[in-house]
């Protein structure tokens, strides 16, 4: 009995599980009635030539055209930053004769003041002044640039430990001068923007040439 049954089992067929899906798509081109019915082998392979050959040119004709979007983009993306840069910088300005009336006896002592303040158009007030002193500084020191985002590009950050406080600072700068009362500056922000911006004035040599304090009692340096 049990001999029968082996041998019961070994001639069941086995069930393949899956989906053939090759055999369609090739009986679709090659079979009897598909694409290349009644074409030779040599007539089937000039046909896939021709059409590779158009698909090759097609993709270099669609690659150029994204090529030159790229470099059209790049090099006018550069003029727009010069215009924002330019926009920033007189929206910096008329905001600060704005709130102060014009240029200060002294930016340290009116940066420190402004941070200090319970009002938030002060704090505001602050990294402007503070932005103003860092692109004065930088200037100076003789980096290149016609705006202090460009003078920052310009620099190597081996040669600047704090390049990225400076551009954390700036970065916020930049959201007060474009989006102005849409932006929600906190105490908080303003002030870790500030120590920011101190930092760099420690490593320029400013805050050690009896410019300004250590800084609104946190004890960054």
């Amino acid at each position: 009995m049990q001999e029968e049954i082996i041998v019961a089992a070994s001639n069941t067929p086995l069930e393949v599980v899956g989906v053939d899906a090759l055999t369609p798509i090739l009986r679709f081109i090659f079979g009897a009635d598909g694409l290349f019915a009644g074409f030779t082998i040599d007539e089937t392979m000039a046909v896939l030539g021709t059409i590779w050959t158009v698909f090759a040119i097609v993709s270099y004709i669609v690659s150029a055209i994204f090529l030159f979007l790229y470099v059209y983009a790049s090099i006018h993306v550069e003029e727009l930053y010069e215009e924002e840069d330019h926009h920033t910088k007189a929206e910096e300005e008329a905001y600060r004769r704005k709130m102060v009336g014009g240029a200060t006896s002294n930016r340290f002592n009116d940066m420190k003041n402004h941070i200090n303040s319970e009002n938030p158009n002060d704090w505001k007030l602050a990294i402007i002044e503070a932005d103003i002193i860092l692109d004065e500084a930088l200037k100076r020191q003789g980096y290149a640039g016609t705006s202090l985002g460009e003078r920052l590009r310009s620099i190597s950050p081996a040669s600047m430990q704090t390049l990225d406080d400076a551009w954390e600072a700036h970065k916020i700068r930049n959201e007060i001068a474009h989006s102005g009362v849409d932006f929600v500056l906190t105490h908080k922000l303003a002030r870790e923007t500030i120590v920011r911006y101190e930092r760099v004035f420690g490593e320029l040599g400013l805050l050690d040439n009896g410019h300004g304090g250590g800084g609104h009692g946190h004890g960054h340096h």
